[in-house]
């Protein structure tokens, strides 16, 4: 009975860590350290875990489904919607994008999740929703989405030699990555989620699902 439930302690750690992130200290663009990367990335941590364990009911799944979709076009895409509003009209603009940026990062963690946990709810089993959760947060934390901005942007002074504003990046490699610097390393996130997926954790990680309603296929390895 206790592993039926125990997906609830990470999802109250990780609910618990976000509204600390969003609601209670200040919006921040930057990343100063690497704790500071991990400390933010912990609510995508513990949501993998919760989203691995929860609970696969017959019936369950649509209703939930069809609740994620109300809560993203009623609430969600409101809440973007305003987010950019109060950046576009602000007397200063500077001060006024962290919040958008980081509601931003938001959104592209819900989606992340959003997939992941219709992954789970259509019958995936715990290993595979870690595999494929741990990738996701691998490939967010590659800052993929930095160089395809860097490439796509139109910039009006020509292309800058530095992403400076990847700071997550910049808190490993000493300073604002160059383009070289900014590919390797996104490079070498997606070669980790790679192996990350390739790995057969099924094999222990299955054990603790006490809701798997169907017989998974065997895992390579």
């Amino acid at each position: 009975m206790i592993r039926r439930w125990w997906w609830l302690a990470p999802a109250l750690v990780g609910a618990a860590a976000a509204v600390l992130i969003m609601l209670v200290l200040p919006a921040d663009r930057t990343i100063d350290n690497v704790g500071e990367v991990l400390f933010k990335a912990s609510p995508l941590l513990f949501a993998v875990a919760a989203i691995a364990y929860f609970p696969q009911r017959k019936g369950l799944g649509l209703a939930l489904m069809g609740l994620l979709f109300v809560a993203y076009m009623g609430v969600l895409d409101t809440l973007n919607i305003s987010h950019i509003f109060d950046y576009a009209e602000s007397p200063d603009q500077d001060a006024a994008f962290p919040q958008l940026y980081q509601f931003t990062i938001f959104i592209n963690a819900f989606t992340v999740l959003a997939a992941l946990f219709a992954y789970r709810l259509g019958g995936a089993t715990a290993g595979r929703v870690v595999r494929a959760g741990v990738a996701a947060v691998l490939v967010l934390l590659s800052g993929l989405n930095d160089l395809s901005f860097y490439y796509t942007y139109h910039w009006p002074g020509g292309r800058p030699g530095t992403l400076k504003w990847a700071s997550h990046i910049a808190v490993f490699t000493g300073g604002p990555p160059s383009e070289a610097v900014a590919i390797t390393f996104c490079a070498v996130h997606l070669v980790l989620a790679a192996v990350v997926l390739a790995l057969p954790l099924g094999r222990w990680l299955d054990r603790f699902d006490g809701w798997q309603t169907t017989a998974p296929a065997p895992e390579a390895g």
